[in-house]
């Protein structure tokens, strides 16, 4: 199986593949060769196809991470990959660094990272660990549009003054979009994440939006 067939069973399955690399000694993939023979494959989304997915499963019910680990789960079986999840931890792998060298993306300002396509509007939900060296669709330079927004509107959007380069006030923020006058976040999204003019065609629904903060809520009042 080539990179080529992995993403069509990964779109038939609701996402991306959001590309690879061959993992060395330093990338943190646990279990991986250290001679780089292996194969590591992002996947992820972008815009509303796999949350279309997800909503036409009955496996809804089970919430996204679950529902995430069966499709993928299933997909890797007949592959003989090895599959990570971003979700499994503690330790939990480090898919923000495989991610930026899969696809040679950046940070924004937000502390995401911007694909000059998409904009904020992806994610990274599994990786496929082959123990074999698949040829890999070449990684060009790619811009970074946070380097020629001269506003960036992002870090004035938040009513909350939540962001500012380099520091993410994550308290801050549950308390607002938990309080009375975060329904508009609540419902919509990140209001900093809206803000952005990069992707706005891939921006996620209402719906999608209200799942991912109610998601965003319960996570960080479990850790409190």
């Amino acid at each position: 199986m080539d990179y080529a067939e992995i993403a069509e069973a990964a779109s038939a399955a609701g996402f991306l593949c959001r590309g690879g690399f061959h993992p060395g000694p330093g990338d943190g993939v646990p279990g991986a060769a250290a001679d780089g023979t292996e194969t590591l494959v992002v996947l992820g989304n972008a815009g509303p196809p796999m949350w279309r997915a997800f909503e036409a499963s009955p496996a809804r019910l089970g919430g996204l991470d679950r529902w995430t680990r069966a499709q993928v789960s299933a997909l890797a079986k007949p592959m003989n990959a090895r599959v990570f999840f971003p979700f499994e931890g503690p330790p939990y792998p480090p898919f923000q660094r495989w991610a930026a060298k899969a696809e040679n993306l950046k940070s924004s300002p937000l502390g995401i990272l911007i694909h000059p396509e998409f904009g904020l509007w992806h994610a990274y939900r599994a990786a496929l660990l082959f123990a074999r060296k698949l040829a890999l669709p070449p990684v060009a330079p790619r811009p970074v549009p946070c380097d020629t927004c001269a506003e960036k509107p992002c870090l004035s959007a938040c009513p909350v003054e939540a962001f500012v380069v380099g520091r993410y006030d994550v308290p801050k923020c549950v308390g607002h979009v938990a309080g009375a006058n975060g329904s508009e976040c609540l419902s919509g999204g990140c209001l900093a994440r809206r803000a952005c003019p990069v992707g706005r065609d891939y921006a996620y629904a209402p719906a999608q939006a209200r799942f991912h903060m109610e998601a965003f809520l319960r996570a960080n009042r479990e850790k409190g």
